[in-house]
């Protein structure tokens, strides 16, 4: 499990570990760091050409120091400054170490940048918030087009470390070395897609990191919390999950559900729904116990038999009789997952949400998040951390705001980034089958908010099995994703592969 910290929680950790090193020391141990980890991406040090992009403050302080770690390996640094101050204990030992100090914009950027190996980005630092200056932005896009590697100080530049929010120009490093720990903002689209590999520098503020509220679970995390059959079990004994999903326009939904419920490890699935998305749900998958009922007939719903945890809302519609299906299942006492036409209902049923004491876990995109929580899309994708946080404390639940970076927030202010998102993903039907996949996990036992995260990851690890490896990767239906979910369980388990 990678855990991740905010900008002021990182800032007290170093506030508190420089009062016990001496003056300096932190950011020798920060430049280190970088300077090892830029060096492990050369072929060879020495004679490789470099570029530092150094800005004012400490960040491109770090960056100075890494220069002249390299230059006494034997490359050829040239570092710009983007500001007329830079760092001065930096720069002295730059300039010792043999690195070439230019003042950004006098004439040798776009060459300098050109022939380098390697550029080094130490702009601006965690703390920087808003739009890059012009100046600045104008090195951002010399770097986009350099052919060398480019490894980002602690931060892309652009990105906002906090949230990811990017306005403008930002950097786009294939390698991130961030120093002491992971921030949200390196993680959460859209600065995820700025950061490329991630790197931890491990600078001693260990001991000085409050608990982490904020981690991104990994493969052995996913491999623990997986509910698992056991002793004389039963389909009872691992979770019987009920269904309803689907109707005359939206027949896909009911069948694509109980694929992504079925494949996900449920006991049974109890399908519940009008004709004749019920009778596709029996014609692909005949172990579904399938119940038809009425639009709207939500006596007759409640009456079909007894679940663990129901899904509700994919391709429900938003009638009235749809309407009814929603209300009758969140007055159940068992856990319950509102999916797509179901968020929709609920903008005008708070009330509904609010009044419920057993889990609820809330599986929006950001159009339908936006609906629920009467703000605008662009604001929730600008950052979506913060959003899905707050909703889930004011809504009493948990909170699956789907995207390439998919974020679980449960109402006590626990939060999951799920690091296996692919744009593959992006294709009709998929959040179907990733309610459905939830809401058996959610049957099979798991809090709401281990259902959220467990099953975004198996969810983006199967689109990418399906989509096939890098390079050579192909478009995906949302019934690949239930084909390749047993593959991605094993894969977590151990198979690398997805095959043993």
């Amino acid at each position: 499990m990678r855990r991740l910290y905010d900008v002021a929680e990182i800032r007290a950790a170093e506030h508190a570990l420089m009062a016990t090193l001496p003056d300096g020391a932190l950011m020798q141990r920060a430049a280190a760091g970088l300077a090892r980890t830029c060096a492990a991406l050369l072929p060879a040090v020495y004679g490789a050409r470099a570029v530092v992009l150094a800005g004012g403050g400490d960040n491109g302080g770090d960056a100075l120091y890494a220069a002249a770690r390299l230059a006494d390996r034997g490359a050829r640094v040239d570092a710009l400054q983007v500001t007329s101050k830079v760092h001065p204990g930096g720069a002295d030992a730059a300039r010792r170490a043999g690195v070439r100090l230019h003042r950004a914009g006098s004439g040798d950027d776009e060459r300098l940048l050109a022939a380098a190996d390697l550029v080094v980005d130490g702009i601006v630092g965690i703390g920087a918030q808003g739009p890059l200056r012009p100046d600045a932005a104008r090195l951002v896009e010399l770097t986009d087009d350099a052919a060398g590697l480019v490894v980002a100080v602690d931060v892309p530049s652009g990105v906002d470390a906090a949230t990811g929010r990017v306005d403008g120009a930002a950097v786009h490093a294939d390698v991130t070395v961030t120093f002491g720990a992971a921030k949200p903002g390196l993680v959460v689209s859209p600065g995820a897609q700025h950061t490329g590999a991630l790197e931890v520098v491990d600078i001693g503020l260990g001991p000085h990191l409050p608990a982490a509220t904020a981690a991104e679970l990994d493969a052995d995390d996913v491999a623990a919390l997986l509910p698992q059959p056991y002793g004389e079990t039963s389909k009872y004994g691992r979770g019987v999950v009920g269904l309803v999903a689907g109707s005359d326009v939206y027949t896909g939904a009911a069948v694509l559900a109980t694929g992504g419920a079925i494949a996900a490890g449920a006991g049974m699935v109890r399908f519940v729904g009008v004709r004749h998305p019920a009778e596709l749900v029996r014609a692909h998958w005949p172990e579904a116990v399938v119940t038809v009922i009425e639009p709207g007939a939500a006596d007759r719903l409640l009456a079909a038999g007894r679940v663990q945890a129901w899904v509700v809302g994919s391709g429900l519609g938003t009638d009235p009789a749809a309407a009814a299906l929603v209300e009758a299942v969140l007055g159940t006492d068992v856990p319950v997952l509102v999916d797509a036409d179901g968020i929709t209902l609920l903008a005008d049923r708070i009330d509904l949400l609010r009044r419920r004491t057993a889990p609820t876990l809330l599986t929006p995109h950001a159009g339908e998040f936006a609906r629920l929580t009467g703000t605008h899309r662009a604001e929730v994708e600008s950052d979506r951390l913060a959003h899905a946080r707050r909703a889930a404390g004011d809504l009493g639940a948990t909170v699956l705001l789907k995207g390439t970076t998919t974020v679980v927030a449960a109402a006590d202010g626990q939060v999951r980034v799920n690091p296996t998102g692919t744009p593959w993903l992006a294709t009709a039907g998929s959040g179907d089958v990733l309610a459905g996949a939830c809401g058996a996990l959610l049957a099979g036992g798991l809090a709401a908010l281990e259902a959220g995260a467990v099953g975004a990851f198996l969810h983006g690890l199967a689109a990418r099995l399906a989509a096939g490896p890098a390079g050579a990767q192909a478009p995906i239906r949302a019934a690949d994703v239930i084909g390749r979910w047993p593959a991605a369980v094993r894969t977590v388990c151990g198979g690398a592969d997805g095959s043993s």
